[in-house]
């Protein structure tokens, strides 16, 4: 078996230590080529070139971007989502999403022993992901969550302090700073449902699985009937005012059944999610900023990836 190994090397919790162990594994097992990223967009690019080069597994060592540019990479390239190399995963990042929504351990030592008893069994599992399609501009797979509003913007905030450490307190305190702007500023989206059905929100959230996200080691459960067998989940607010916020913070990070509310629109198993902006609203993807637009379409795809777990 052919594989590469992406390291991101700028990744939270990648070492080099960690890669050389990740690499001497792997490279008992496999034909092994290893290429550390060293620009936005290297990792897909390498992806890309794997599979033009026939190469049966892809390994991403990093965080959820790293991941997200190896899917996007894989995808890009291949006429057919069976034709593309296999995906293999050793968090490296801080939330690692991806990883854990997979039930992979966070260890990397742990998830490389776990990445080679898949590769020794052949063990892969095919898994639904989310595909954006915003108007005038190149669509991107998502793996995890895509968001419009409020999210996006505290992802970009985040991004712009590439000096500090994407904690889940720096969120936490960015998310709080943007608050008071986003309930007198954010436009209205309108978003529509393959049944025809026409809400107006404040705030949309995309889920392809439940979690949506962690707080270091808490789960953040927007959709919980969400998962990479069904299709997409939409969390959008009516209303930013303080109570609806209060309610449905307390709602998700204490919760005792599924969030709700009036001015709560959650949808779960959903196919097709069009969303139309009077103003231009920030978009994130797997928490990677895409900038501004109007009008974005989000598809769920199912059995689009092969994962090795």
């Amino acid at each position: 078996m052919r594989a590469l190994l992406v390291v991101n090397p700028q990744a939270t919790a990648t070492t080099a230590a960690g890669r050389d162990v990740l690499a001497h594994a792997l490279a008992s097992d496999v034909q092994l080529e290893i290429v550390e990223t060293s620009y936005r967009g290297h990792a897909a690019d390498a992806a890309a070139r794997a599979v033009a080069d026939g190469v049966d597994l892809v390994v991403a060592h990093g965080g959820d971007g790293t991941v997200n540019e190896v899917v996007n990479g894989l995808l890009a390239k291949a006429q057919d989502p069976a034709d593309a190399p296999a995906l293999g995963v050793v968090p490296g990042g801080s939330a690692n999403v991806f990883a854990r929504a997979l039930g992979l351990p966070r260890d990397p030592v742990e998830a490389t022993h776990r990445l080679l008893l898949a590769i020794e069994s052949g063990s892969r599992r095919e898994v639904g992901l989310g595909l954006v399609e915003p108007a005038n501009s190149d669509s991107r797979w998502f793996t995890f969550n895509a968001g419009l509003g409020w999210d996006a913007d505290v992802v970009a905030e985040v991004e712009r302090r590439r000096d500090k450490t994407a904690s889940p307190l720096l969120y936490a305190s960015i998310a709080l700073a943007n608050y008071l702007r986003q309930m007198m500023t954010a436009t209205d989206l309108q978003i529509e449902l393959p049944d025809g059905t026409r809400e107006t929100t404040r705030l949309a959230f995309v889920s392809n699985t439940d979690p949506w996200t962690y707080l270091g080691a808490k789960p953040i459960h927007m959709n919980p009937g969400c998962s990479f067998d069904g299709g997409l989940g939409l969390f959008a607010l009516r209303s930013l005012a303080p109570p609806t916020i209060a309610r449905t913070l307390s709602q998700i990070l204490l919760p005792l059944g599924p969030p709700s509310g009036s001015s709560l629109l959650r949808l779960d198993d959903v196919a097709e999610i069009a969303v139309t902006a009077e103003q231009p609203v920030r978009l994130q993807v797997d928490g990677d900023d895409l900038g501004e637009h109007r009008q974005v379409k989000f598809l769920s795809v199912p059995k689009a990836l092969r994962v090795a777990v």
